[in-house]
């Protein structure tokens, strides 16, 4: 192919083409003309960038592998420029550049560079935008991927922590129906022996009394068992058949409740009249479990809505760090509880709020808290507060894990920068939790020592103190 030829197909480039001719001229006698085969590499991680590709024809790929394996991130067909653009700061490929179809790519070396931008005005230009589009491409897809990364673990702490609830409550449910047959059959035989009004009153205290609250909690261990056997004993001294003293034990009722009912009933209503409060109060029992469990699911359900706002337009408005906090912590708790962690959570009732996008805000949180809690210690602490401070809301994260070491320190913010170990880590959540954070115009700061790291995120606040 000729220069002629070279600048007449320059002449028809997509992005390229409005230039003058005496560039395109330029570009074509500064460049080399490069055929590429389908799965040929152009640049990997390992390899610096030293190129601007013009791609005439054919087709050009970048795979990213941030850890579930390489996925396509972007694509370069005839018409389009890639590689290393002017005034990029871009040292090297962030993944793998190779070609999906055979292409014919203009080549120009970096060190060309200089004179195109003092000879090439218009090329530059148009560079210019394709490299701020290119980096907003990039980063939106660094976006999504961190925040479906995050969205994994979130969901599969969710499953952890929903497990124990719904499984008690599919478990109450079973047993309840159980339940509620034997307390009518209790109730059925306890009206066949025709009680007395004193009688039924009698019955209706000691049922008062089972039920009352805090009674059977207050016992220790030790005390419980010897309650327990004071009952069987009791039972067997009347001649009751002892499978009754199993769900008396479980409730409030003491001996000397058994004795005063037994004195008013007699010895016929009476093995009635216990199967009827054991039934019952088991039952009532159940019902509070499933309560108990079905909140717990509400609650959870309730904070994932409130983590990700996803009942809520995407627009700023005022948003309460501390419910934010809260919710974080109820979807991250089971991995804390997993590894045995003190946290805590230290937010004041009045603490200013802040302008901004509270799902963004609680990714932000929710990056700082994982961070932390794996790098605790078993059995550690992870330590989470906000209060304000002058027209400003600063919210702290603080774990007692080893630190991080002193030369790495101010690398931690860089994009796929990690100190986890190989495929645990994109090295990206760092540096999105700081980009979200100067899009509320706020800034991160971190401290390390061996035995206590704390990051700092500092907010400004909707109210101006006096």
């Amino acid at each position: 192919m000729t220069d002629n030829d070279l600048v007449e197909r320059l002449t028809k480039h997509r992005l390229l083409g409005s230039a003058p001719r005496e560039q395109l001229e330029w570009l074509a006698a500064h460049g080399a003309m490069r055929y590429f085969a389908v799965g040929e590499a152009l640049a990997n991680r390992a390899e610096g960038i030293r190129s601007l590709f013009v791609i005439l024809s054919g087709s050009i790929v970048i795979r990213v592998d941030r850890g579930g394996g390489p996925r396509k991130v972007m694509e370069w067909r005839g018409g389009d420029i890639s590689g290393l653009l002017p005034y990029s700061r871009i040292q090297q490929a962030i993944g793998e550049v190779t070609v999906e179809e055979p292409s014919e790519v203009l080549v120009v070396d970096r060190e060309c560079f200089p004179e195109m931008i003092r000879s090439c005005h218009e090329i530059t230009a148009i560079c210019v935008h394709v490299m701020l589009d290119r980096a907003r491409r990039f980063t939106s897809s660094d976006f999504h991927d961190e925040k479906m990364r995050s969205l994994g673990r979130l969901s599969a702490g969710l499953a952890h922590e929903l497990n124990n609830p719904a499984s008690a409550l599919a478990r109450s449910a079973r047993e309840l129906t159980a339940r509620m047959f034997e307390m009518e059959a209790a109730a059925l035989a306890l009206g066949a022996v025709k009680l007395t009004p004193d009688q039924l009153a009698a019955i209706a205290a000691a049922r008062a009394q089972a039920d009352e609250p805090g009674a059977r909690a207050s016992l220790s261990p030790l005390e419980r068992a010897d309650r327990e056997e004071a009952i069987a004993d009791w039972l067997a001294r009347r001649g009751l058949r002892g499978e009754i003293a199993e769900g008396l034990a479980e409730t409030a009722i003491a001996v000397e409740g058994l004795e005063r009912l037994a004195r008013e009933l007699g010895d016929d209503a009476l093995v009635f009249a216990l199967r009827s409060i054991a039934a019952g109060h088991r039952t009532r029992m159940l019902a509070s479990e499933i309560e108990i469990a079905a909140s717990r699911i509400h609650s959870l359900v309730a904070a994932i809505k409130g983590f990700s706002h996803m009942d809520q337009a995407n627009v700023s408005k005022p948003v309460a760090i501390g419910k934010g906090l809260a919710d974080t912590m109820a979807v991250l708790g089971g991995k804390a509880r997993a590894k045995s962690l003190t946290v805590t959570v230290q937010v004041p009732e009045d603490l200013p709020e802040v302008q901004g996008f509270g799902g963004d805000l609680n990714q932000v949180w929710a990056n700082l808290i994982d961070n932390a809690i794996e790098a605790a210690p078993d059995s550690g602490r992870v330590d989470v507060s906000a209060a304000a401070h002058g027209n400003s809301v600063i919210v702290c994260v603080v774990d007692d894990g080893p630190g991080v070491p002193q030369e790495l320190i101010e690398r931690i913010f860089d994009p796929f920068f990690t100190t986890k170990p190989v495929g645990q880590g994109t090295g990206l959540g760092l540096d999105i939790a700081r980009r979200l954070v100067r899009q509320h115009d706020g800034q991160v700061e971190v401290e390390s020592r061996p035995g206590r790291t704390e990051f700092r995120v500092i907010l400004p606040s909707t109210t101006v103190p006096a």
